[in-house]
C-alpha cells in the first residue's frame, strides 16, 4: 500500500461497546464498516450536493489486512485517498490507527463503482470528479 498523501482525509471516532465481539476486541466486521464510513465522509466533503442523489458509489471488492486489536472507548483515526481512477471504478486506500499512538491497526485497499442509482448502470468519472477524488498536492 502506498503512503498516505498529504492531500489525504481523516477522522477520528471512538470504537463503541457494540462493535466488541466475544474476544474483547472490535469484530472484523467493524473494520469493513469504519472503511466504508471514511471512504463515505470523505466523497461527501468533496461532492456538491446537487449531484449527491443522482450518483453513488458502491463496493466492488475489499481488501483487508488486520493487523492490531481495537478495543472499545479507544479513539481510531480512519484516513483514506484515492488511487488510480479509470472508466466508473476508484481504488481507495484506508488506514485504521489507533490516534493516541499512531499505531496501524488495519489497512485497506477497496475498488469501487460509480453508478447512476436509478439505472443501476456504472456512470464514467469525469475529469472534474477526479480532481475532487485526488486534489493537487
Amino acid at each position: 500500500m502506498p503512503d498516505a498523501p498529504t492531500n489525504s482525509f481523516a477522522h477520528e471516532f471512538e470504537v463503541p461497546a457494540s462493535a466488541i465481539d466475544a474476544l474483547g476486541h472490535a469484530n472484523n466486521v467493524e473494520y469493513v464498516r469504519w472503511v466504508q464510513d471514511v471512504a463515505g465522509a470523505h466523497w461527501l466533503s468533496i461532492c456538491p450536493a446537487e449531484l449527491r442523489y443522482q450518483i453513488i458509489w458502491v463496493v466492488r471488492e475489499h481488501r483487508i489486512r488486520y493487523l492490531q486489536s481495537a478495543f472499545a472507548g479507544e479513539t481510531l483515526r480512519a484516513t483514506t485517498w484515492v488511487g488510480e481512477t479509470s472508466g466508473a471504478t476508484s481504488l481507495r486506500y484506508t488506514r485504521l490507527t489507533r490516534a493516541t499512538d499512531g499505531v496501524l491497526l488495519c489497512e485497506a485497499e477497496t475498488t469501487w463503482v460509480l453508478l447512476d442509482p436509478k439505472s443501476g448502470r456504472p456512470v464514467r468519472v469525469t475529469a472534474e470528479m477526479v480532481s475532487w477524488l485526488q486534489p493537487a498536492l
